[in-house]
């Protein structure tokens, strides 16, 4: 019984995380800030753009760390 109680944590946990990432890619253009933190690095160079999101994704990070946490107990 507790390898099922595991197993659909872990699909709670997974779906929570598609969801996320889902509603970033739908709504991700109208976060104005979302890419446009202090932090982010984003180089152009002629026809050339490289777009680094450090700051954006340590706010996911955080994010996603929270929701786990508040899952397992």
């Amino acid at each position: 019984m507790g390898e099922m109680r595991e197993m659909g944590k872990a699909l709670l946990v997974i779906g929570g995380v598609v969801v996320f990432f889902g509603l970033i890619l739908l709504f991700g253009d109208k976060v104005p800030f979302f890419g446009r933190l202090p932090g982010d690095i984003t180089l152009k160079k002629g026809n050339f753009t490289l777009f680094f999101p450090i700051t954006s994704m340590i706010l996911i990070s955080a994010i996603l760390s929270l929701i786990v946490m508040t899952v397992r107990k």
